[in-house]
């Protein structure tokens, strides 16, 4: 899960942290028989207090993975030597079970399994130390039941796996859902903006590209340094031409599109024709390896769009004379259709921000291209997922539900 989604509402958090701050402070000076006599253990726990206390309320200036891990090892550490310090204080056993719990409050699957690992190691080792050399003048309440107390060990371990597996998994649907209303607000305020200046652009753009080329006509054959100008203010209309046309298929998206069943394996190989001559300007391959007897629900023409757009971009990423390889599988209830290039590739950073209207790694590009190719996997009930990393390479996994013949 990421790490920057957790959002912590901070007056909440450090009133809790500051309750959390007293009574640790608490049950340092009231009532703690480790005061009659000022020793080292008392020491440690008087430190641990200030470490986990200042810790504690950095954390929303410091949200990173090390300082949750950080964290972590911080409370465990506290929970034990509590353990260990006051022996005749039987809760100080359960604070050891639920140490894996602070680690749900990051929502982090990697820190909670760190977590329980260490927590269980150390408890194991505890238990084993109880079993074969305390002779009860440690921990008496343990040893008196030490079966006992293993199994409620276990059962609070499996209630804290438990509660977490729930927890996380209503957590990675909500951030889908907020990414997806994210996205549903981009097709939005595009869409706005489309309407908005589409059509009063379209149309002096194409009063002057026809005069434009009306004047081409007339130029003289001996002045064609003045044609080449022509040639390219007619070349660039065309570009502010094809940019307005995007926004108006965003703008006014089709609702009543036939949709038919399609063949994935023809779709590709019509694609992989019609984009044969580009790829070559750059000695570029498509090849098209496994491609499985698969079929969809949707329109041929708009699947066609989204594969021209990605196999596209995938050439355009490549160095000369690499090749962009096409599979098709399969997967349960679903049809993967992989696009694979050797390119440039794409940052984590990157990924997030495809398909944010005008946002785009090409020079020229609008970004059109890539919300389009979102939007027509998601009115079929599809999606688009980016793999990549810098200098290696990038896969695109499209996917979409298989339509059974």
């Amino acid at each position: 899960m990421r790490e920057d989604y957790i959002y912590i509402n901070k007056k909440l958090y450090y009133s809790t942290v500051l309750a959390v701050i007293i009574m640790m402070v608490a049950g340092l000076l009231i009532d703690n028989p480790q005061l009659e006599r000022v020793s080292a253990g008392y020491f440690f726990h008087f430190i641990l207090v200030i470490v986990a206390s200042v810790c504690l309320l950095l954390y929303p200036k410091y949200l990173t993975r090390s300082f949750r891990i950080i964290l972590t090892i911080v409370a465990s550490v506290y929970f034990y030597t509590l353990f260990f310090l006051y022996p005749d204080t039987w809760s100080t056993f359960i604070f050891l079970c639920f140490v894996p719990a602070v680690a749900i409050l990051f929502f982090d699957a990697k820190i909670f399994y760190f977590s329980l690992l260490l927590n269980n190691v150390c408890i194991i080792l505890i238990f084993v130390y109880i079993g074969l050399f305390d002779q009860g003048y440690l921990q008496v309440y343990l040893k008196r039941d030490l079966i006992g107390n293993v199994i409620n060990f276990i059962g609070s371990q499996a209630i804290i796996c438990f509660i977490f597996y729930i927890s996380y998994g209503r957590i990675e649907k909500q951030q889908l859902y907020y990414e997806q209303i994210q996205q549903a607000e981009r097709l939005k305020t595009t869409g706005q903006l489309a309407a908005a200046v589409a059509h009063e652009i379209r149309n002096p753009l194409t009063v002057v590209k026809g005069f434009l080329q009306l004047y081409e006509k007339n130029i003289l054959p001996s002045d064609q340094s003045q044609k080449r100008h022509f040639s390219l203010m007619i070349e660039e209309l065309n570009t502010a031409e094809e940019v307005v046309s995007q926004l108006l298929s965003i703008a006014k998206p089709s609702k009543d599109t036939e949709v038919e069943i399609v063949d994935v394996r023809a779709a590709l190989q019509s694609v992989t024709e019609l984009l044969h001559s580009y790829g070559l300007l750059n000695e570029n391959k498509i090849e098209i390896n496994k491609v499985e007897a698969c079929y969809i629900a949707a329109n041929n023409m708009e699947i066609k769009q989204l594969l021209v757009n990605i196999i596209k971009n995938a050439i355009e990423a490549s160095k000369t004379g690499d090749s962009v390889t096409l599979t098709a599988k399969r997967k349960k209830d679903f049809v993967e259709i992989k696009v694979m290039d050797q390119g440039r590739g794409m940052s984590a950073e990157e990924i997030k921000s495809l398909g944010t209207p005008f946002y785009s790694l090409k020079s020229k590009g609008t970004g059109l291209g890539m919300m389009i190719c979102y939007n027509i996997a998601a009115k079929y009930k599809g999606s688009i997922d980016f793999q990549s990393s810098k200098d290696k390479g990038t896969t695109v996994t499209i996917s979409f539900p298989e339509q059974k013949l």
